[in-house]
């Protein structure tokens, strides 16, 4: 949208509040709202202020006047608000010299895609998460000058099987929770409905599962698009999955690795360049067949790009960020073999790998019936 039709937009589903977002360093949304009185066209150059001392790792208090500038083509409406609500995701500017922040998450990825026009590589870059979370019942955690604990629950949980009062049984055991259907799976319903929130937001969705672990893992994959809008659709998807657990007493959680000894999450994102509307990494001449198998090969190009990618920078340092990850691992006594995403990835699995979901980097061969795409897994905490 441009920014008179975000002002039909809003007209026509009877607006009360506009709701501007942003992303803080850490990578949290932010968010604060203004009366419909203030979306006029002058929002859109102008912006909204906010103190910049608050917000995690920006503005020091002598120096924190900052300002949001919505981004029109963002505008969609809020769905979790009892009043009608449309949601922007907005830039956040400085106000005297009118620069976009340099700690503004959003202006560093839109800094990429400007860079890699600059290059004449390629016109665009396309980004495709497949983000995998958890929906728990409970979630307990305290921590005090002479104890601390965590708690965590799910009807779905193999610890349940015992449970007393009405338990109708069929817990998913550790590791056996891709995919069978209900009722072992409880929360078909429930991704469902994230899905059609996201849908309702301009996301496109190619299929939601339920995921290896017990205790409710989940996944829903999203269509892949250009690096900025990838990202603000990332932080909507995180919003509506939360939220939407919220509404049924559950609660939805992105860390890496919330039980011991079954599967963690990760977010598998596949990754391309392409320009002219072509695929520079893996043309489809660069198909090829050994013993009646199909490999895809990558030209030069996607070489490249792997070696500026992997972890570390360089493939050849990828093996001391393998150690560094495993010593963290065993500091925190996590149980790492056997599993998928949330694994130390062992250094005989490979940090390139057609085909194996343990490599670091994998040609994706079920991606959108083009050799193009790379996928790369990374594990990050849930802000």
């Amino acid at each position: 949208m441009n920014v008179r039709e975000v002002l039909e937009f809003a007209k026509k589903n009877k607006v009360q509040v506009v709701d501007l977002k942003f992303v803080d360093l850490i990578g949290t949304w932010q968010h604060f709202t203004i009366p419909l009185g203030e979306l006029t066209e002058d929002l859109f150059k102008d912006g909204s202020g906010l103190d910049g001392s608050s917000i995690r790792g920006w503005r020091a208090i002598n120096n924190s006047d900052m300002l949001v500038v919505p981004d029109p083509s963002t505008a969609a409406m809020d769905p979790f608000c009892a009043v009608p609500t449309l949601s922007l995701i907005g830039n956040v500017v400085d106000p005297i010299t009118r620069e976009t922040y340099n700690r503004d998450p959003r202006f560093i990825a839109q800094k990429a895609e400007k860079y890699l026009q600059s290059t004449k590589i390629g016109d665009i870059s396309y980004w495709g998460p497949e983000a995998e979370f958890f929906i728990f019942d409970q979630a307990r955690y305290d921590q005090t000058n002479h104890s601390g604990y965590y708690f965590i629950d799910s009807e779905e949980g193999v610890w349940n099987m015992g449970q007393e009062g009405v338990n109708l049984g069929g817990k998913i055991r550790s590791k056996e929770g891709y995919f069978p259907v209900a009722p072992t799976d409880t929360q078909q319903d429930i991704r469902t409905e994230m899905v059609l929130e996201m849908e309702k937001a301009g996301i496109a969705i190619e299929k939601h599962h339920h995921e290896v672990a017990t205790a409710g893992q989940a996944e829903i994959d999203i269509r892949f698009d250009s690096l900025v809008r990838t990202a603000d659709k990332m932080m909507m998807y995180k919003y509506i999955v939360k939220n939407v657990a919220r509404r049924h007493g559950k609660t939805a959680t992105f860390m890496p690795k919330p039980i011991f000894g079954d599967n963690g999450s990760g977010m598998h994102t596949h990754q391309s360049i392409w320009k002219d509307g072509k695929p520079l990494f893996a043309p489809f001449e660069s198909w090829f067949v050994t013993a009646g198998t199909p490999i895809v090969t990558l030209v030069d190009l996607g070489a490249v790009y792997l070696r500026g990618y992997v972890p570390e920078g360089q493939i050849g340092a990828v093996k001391a960020g393998q150690q560094k990850q495993r010593a963290a691992a065993q500091h925190h006594q996590l149980e790492v073999r056997h599993v998928n995403a949330c694994k130390v990835r062992q250094a005989q699995r490979g940090v390139f790998h057609r085909g194996h979901v343990e490599a670091v980097v994998q040609p994706a061969e079920l991606g959108y019936g083009l050799p193009s795409f790379v996928q790369h897994d990374r594990l990050r905490p849930d802000p």
